[in-house]
């Protein structure tokens, strides 16, 4: 049950929404789709499910051709972070529906409703009204009427998008869990990195109708190919300065440390996780201004300008320093990247290349 995209374009009246993209997902696999808003998620999506057509190429399910192939005549399931559920019906009658159009027998039907419902920890709540069910509930009863048509291919678009914090944790935790019994090729998509990591698998970034990169998650956040990359796959998105390379060592703010490149200019690259306000053993102090501050509990955003550079530094506890005044961080260089100008990852952090 192999989906592979051969050089698919998608165009709309002269604008490329998708550019040149190949794309192969293995049977039984998790791939995170991962990018801001209008990164070209859910149109990649919909050319997966046959919702839509490419201007260019062609997408392959188990070797065959189905570009043209309706997303009826599909074995596809697709839920969206506006999950749908027939309020009328109960929750039984809302899994079953799908089956009860493809004209399954009630026996089987039976069968594979209660399986679904069980692997979705919603048994007790099968002869519930949505309405009745909270948000979390609500949500798993939709991805169970996905789930329960034996799809090949299940597509979710940012479904815990519209959930509160304490939901969105409950469903992140147990997708892993459902993806793993149901054996289909998952197709997730969602802006926040945290989540990419979370569900694991394999992560394609994306950026303007782009797929910068795609492999193993843990891969793809350690070793970002290029600075775009990087940008997406951090949030708060990576720090940036320009450095130069000479004799091989660089320098921010006169502090230097080794590297083993040509001479040259340099991008240097360090996640807002990676600056504190405590000197540490061989970390390079960076001098700022404080511009804004967001708490938010056990930890403090910290908006920085360094020259003409804005950088985000994300601290543990709370810090209210007043606003204007200069602040001295610190970064070990162990977490620091450098892409070359043309934007490519010259080197990687020692810390990643090392795991």
């Amino acid at each position: 049950m192999s989906l592979e995209l051969k050089n698919i374009v998608k165009s709309v009246d002269g604008r490329t929404h998708i550019h040149t993209t190949s794309l192969t997902l293995q049977p039984g696999s998790m791939n995170v789709l991962l990018g801001p808003t209008l990164a070209g998620k859910t149109t990649l999506m919909r050319l997966m499910a046959g919702l839509d057509k490419p201007t260019e190429g062609r997408v392959m399910w188990n070797g065959e051709d189905v570009t043209g192939q309706r997303v009826q005549d599909r074995k596809v399931a697709m839920v969206y972070q506006q999950f749908i559920n027939y309020p009328s019906m109960s929750v039984y009658e809302n899994v079953a529906s799908p089956l009860r159009l493809m004209g399954v027998a009630k026996d089987e039907i039976d069968r594979r409703v209660r399986e679904t419902a069980e692997m979705m920890r919603l048994t007790p709540m099968l002869d519930r009204k949505p309405l009745e069910l909270s948000g979390g509930q609500q949500q798993r009863c939709a991805l169970a009427r996905a789930l329960v048509k034996g799809a090949g291919l299940v597509l979710l678009d940012e479904p815990l998008a519209n959930l509160d914090y304490k939901l969105r944790e409950e469903l992140r935790a147990e997708i892993p869990r459902i993806f793993e019994e149901s054996g289909a090729i998952f197709v997730y998509a969602t802006t926040e990195p945290e989540e990419a990591l979370l569900l694991g698998g394999h992560t394609a970034t994306l950026w303007e109708g782009r797929v910068t990169q795609f492999g193993p998650t843990p891969q793809v956040y350690r070793t970002p190919q290029d600075a775009t990359t990087a940008r997406v796959f951090s949030d708060p998105p990576m720090n940036f300065k320009r450095v130069t390379v000479r004799g091989g060592t660089t320098a921010i703010d006169g502090a230097e440390w080794s590297v083993d490149l040509p001479d040259g200019d340099y991008q240097a690259g360090f996640r807002p996780a990676h600056l504190t306000l405590h000197d540490r053993a061989g970390a390079l102090p960076l001098q700022t201004t404080l511009n804004v501050t967001e708490i938010t509990g056990a930890e403090t955003f910290l908006h920085l300008h360094h020259g003409d550079d804005r950088w985000v530094g994300l601290v543990e506890g709370v810090h209210t320093p007043d606003h204007g005044t200069p602040l001295t961080v610190w970064v070990d260089p162990a977490h620091i990247y450098l892409f070359g100008t043309d934007g490519a990852l010259a080197r990687p952090a020692p810390y990643a290349a090392a795991a």
